[in-house]
């Protein structure tokens, strides 16, 4: 794999060939050539040239792809004694360039692009057959589980037939509230027959 490190705008950005890079907004129209000549480091296989402080007689040429928007960013400045809250936001803007070459100027991108094309297809075609395979693995243990859960459904049926029990100690304590009210009416009575006695 070629890349290299690139400057631009004050700071670095690794330039792979034939893959997009977005750097801060520079003042060229989309579909222009563009070429970034601060190579700082250049890595093609196991050849790796440092530069001191760029490498001569490299370029990295691209294309403008478009320009972007970044993601919204609030700045809110707070001072809770003096009362001031000022809020802001900020959208940084951004180009988006497709690398091309890399290489020295006038030099031409090698055919690699045909090699990777139809590998993809062969990684997506096994990538969608392993998970075809997992998902059938999937659906027999959530069958096997299912299984093994129906025994359990069963003696649960069994707990449920000794609830008649259950019912009859309910009934045995409605009962009993009903003696509780026959004692206290009588002592109701009792009450009143004192009073009787006293007038």
């Amino acid at each position: 794999m070629k890349y290299a490190i690139v400057e631009s705008g004050g700071k670095q950005y690794k330039a792979v060939e034939g893959e997009p890079i977005e750097v801060d907004r520079l003042p060229v129209n989309a579909g222009d050539k563009v070429g970034l000549e601060r190579v700082l480091m250049l890595v093609d296989g196991e050849e790796i040239t440092v530069g001191t402080p760029t490498v001569s007689g490299i370029q990295v040429n691209t294309t403008v792809m478009d320009h972007f928007k970044g993601p919204k960013l609030i700045i809110f400045k707070y001072s809770p004694k003096k009362r001031i809250r000022v809020k802001s936001g900020h959208r940084q803007q951004y180009t988006r360039l497709m690398v091309d070459v890399i290489g020295k100027p006038g030099e031409t991108r090698k055919a690699v692009k045909a090699e990777k094309a139809e590998a993809p297809a062969e990684t997506k075609a096994e990538t969608r057959a392993e998970a075809e395979k997992k998902v059938e693995k999937k659906e027999a243990a959530a069958k096997e589980k299912k299984a093994e859960k129906a025994p359990a459904k069963k003696e649960a049926a069994k707990k449920t037939e000794k609830t008649p029990a259950k019912k009859e100690a309910a009934k045995k304590t409605e009962k009993a509230p009903a003696k509780k009210t026959s004692a206290s009416s009588s002592k109701g009575k009792k009450t009143s027959s004192t009073k009787t006695t006293k007038k």
